[in-house]
């Protein structure tokens, strides 16, 4: 019997790799959202059996889409498949959220909300004071420092730049050549941000709490804290060409 075809106002993009724990609750509290949503999970063959899980759940909500890859690609290039897979169905807007529960799911009306006005809507936990919970100082000055340097570095107007709590207008992603973004982690984050200030998008920022997982262990690595500070020098060093060539057009 073929599932009725749902009509969504958003898809939610979900990176997994070994969140069996956390990722039934996540989708639950994102599906039971007043809005018409919908959730891609794009799996990196978790070994504790995530995408199983969500096999099962997918047999009882007909809102709920797998990605099944063949090991860990990475963040980056999950998150170009599902951008890649919501273009290719047509949907509104786009969603980037972790799985971890530390975005919450019960801002996304805010963003939906936010992104009338707006073509890319960034969660921030910096523009009033620091908003985080349960995070050793140590990786809260890491993230907070490094939003910093970039903003600095590239002259984004953007507080929270490797914020993974995002929501895009499709126009966006259309525009962008996705095949083009290489970065993982947060270098993927300030990345993607960039390419939408230099196409000339409106980017706008709100407030979120973000809440430190309780369950699981951080992605966060040396190598993927190194891939963005080079990116920032790169980014830095492109908009400064682009910006002599517009001078020298005019």
């Amino acid at each position: 019997m073929e599932q009725p075809e749902h009509k969504a106002e958003a898809l939610i993009i979900i990176p997994t790799y070994n969140e069996r724990d956390n990722v039934a609750e996540v989708i639950r509290r994102i599906l039971s959202q007043p809005a018409s949503l919908e959730v891609l999970v794009v799996d990196d063959n978790s070994p504790d059996g995530t995408a199983d899980l969500v096999t099962e759940l997918r047999g009882n909500e007909p809102r709920l889409h797998l990605i099944r890859r063949s090991g860990k690609l990475g963040l980056g290039t999950a998150y170009i498949e599902g951008f890649k897979y919501a273009l290719e169905k047509d949907y509104p807007y786009i969603f980037e959220m972790d799985a971890d529960l530390s975005h919450d799911p019960d801002e996304i009306p805010n963003f939906l909300n936010a992104v009338k006005e707006a073509d890319l809507v960034i969660g921030s936990r910096y523009i009033e004071g620091v908003n985080v919970v349960n995070w050793p100082l140590s990786r809260l000055l890491l993230s907070y420092f490094a939003s910093l340097y970039t903003r600095l570095m590239t002259g984004m107007p953007i507080r929270d730049t490797t914020s993974g709590f995002k929501c895009f207008r499709r126009e966006v992603l259309t525009t962008i050549d996705l095949d083009a973004v290489s970065s993982g982690g947060y270098a993927f984050q300030v990345e993607m941000n960039w390419r939408v200030w230099m196409e000339g998008f409106r980017i706008r920022e709100i407030t979120i709490t973000f809440v430190d997982r309780t369950v699981g262990q951080s992605k966060m690595s040396r190598q993927i804290v190194r891939e963005a500070v080079l990116l920032v020098w790169k980014l830095s060093l492109a908009g400064f060409f682009r910006r002599q060539k517009r001078r020298r057009r005019r």
